[in-house]
């Protein structure tokens, strides 16, 4: 679902249909076909990207999965439905359709149900919050009564919401630290790891970064791919952000990112870090729907001590260093009653590292609904 919102995003953002994206999976879950919505007019994603599944599939249809960030629609306007679409594909249809936001059109939605009566196993609400986040502005052009009303529901950001998806990322060892005692932190994981990040990095529409990092490491931030066994830049680039009073300094490694000439831009974003809300709200009105945090322990503690992340990514290595260098720094927890729970929704052994995706649970939620969450 994830690389179905990525793609979506290259269709056209102010356009009147929504961006929408859709892979289509074989049995053992690899990618085998991919397609987005490129605007009015155009093939929807489910049908572009059916269009470019190879042909020794198409006989055997059942076997594969549509994943599409929007629910597939159920009705004839400038193409037809791809409800439709999708059971009359190849031998006998998709077997099985996995959308993210339901379809708040009363004429379009329906999909799901349609889909259902021809016997393939549908599931909704697939990281509905960041399709939500993505979706936003044009759910509000297009539905303004319905604002924040698209199916299905989930405790994550609402379709108004007024700042970017927060993922916060960080390296630590297997004792919670992520630096040496003298500051040093290059590299606490290893290889598999960090090419996992790169490729996550690729996926965000902007990254961000503490200036105290910043001047520590003098990271690129750039989101690179293998390539004839060498790393080259990726094809998706995110915009830098930079968090901190201090100037970035004139041969900073970052001023050379590829993102800033693509975009625009003569320089990397910066803020004070003093509005943390207010920056993020100013980045979303900038179109950032994804921010990718690896700030240092400041800037993480600052927006979790104020409620600003959706999730974390924490790459475990199984080292110990010791020392005061924790990953992460006071987030405003006094006491137990005050704990902030995560809901661990991904793990994955990254050679010899270890891998942990949580989400970071709603505030009204009780631990014994965030232990059924995802279950």
């Amino acid at each position: 679902m994830r690389r179905a919102l990525a793609i979506a995003r290259r269709g056209p953002a102010d356009n009147a249909n929504p961006q929408v994206g859709c892979v289509i999976l074989d049995p053992s879950g690899c990618i085998i076909a991919e397609g987005w919505h490129r605007g009015s007019g155009t093939p929807h994603a489910e049908v572009d990207a059916l269009s470019r599944v190879p042909a020794e599939w198409r006989e055997r249809s059942r076997e594969l999965t549509a994943v599409v960030t929007l629910e597939p629609c159920n009705h004839t306007g400038r193409t037809g439905p791809c409800a439709v679409a999708l059971t009359e594909f190849g031998a006998g249809g998709i077997g099985a359709v996995v959308y993210a936001l339901g379809d708040p059109g009363q004429a379009s939605s329906g999909g799901a149900e349609t889909l259902r009566n021809h016997g393939v196993s549908v599931t909704g609400g697939v990281l509905a919050g960041e399709a939500a986040a993505l979706l936003g502005p044009w759910l509000a052009r297009a539905f303004p009564s319905q604002a924040g009303s698209a199916r299905p529901s989930e405790s994550a950001q609402p379709t108004d919401s007024p700042r970017p998806h927060v993922t916060v990322k960080w390296a630590q060892t297997i004792d919670g630290r992520a630096a040496a005692a003298d500051g040093s932190s290059q590299w606490i994981t290893g290889a598999d790891a960090r090419a996992d990040v790169h490729r996550r990095r690729a996926e965000a529409d902007a990254i961000l970064v503490g200036t105290g990092t910043l001047l520590a490491d003098d990271p690129s931030l750039t989101a690179r791919a293998e390539s004839g066994g060498l790393l080259v830049p990726a094809a998706e680039q995110p915009i830098p952000v930079v968090i901190g009073h201090r100037e970035i300094p004139a041969d900073a490694r970052l001023r050379q990112h590829p993102a800033l000439a693509a975009n625009g831009l003569g320089a990397p974003m910066q803020f004070s870090g003093e509005d943390l809300a207010g920056a993020l709200t100013e980045l979303h009105e900038r179109g950032i729907q994804r921010l990718f945090v690896e700030g240092g322990p400041t800037v993480a503690s600052a927006l979790f001590a104020a409620g600003l992340v959706d999730e974390v990514l924490i790459y475990i290595a199984p080292s110990l260093l010791g020392g005061p260098r924790l990953a992460l720094g006071d987030i405003g927890v006094a006491s137990m009653a005050e704990i902030k729970q995560l809901r661990i929704v991904h793990t994955a052994q990254l050679g010899a590292d270890l891998l942990i995706k949580a989400a970071v649970a709603g505030p009204n939620s009780s631990p014994a609904s965030r232990s059924q969450e995802g279950s």
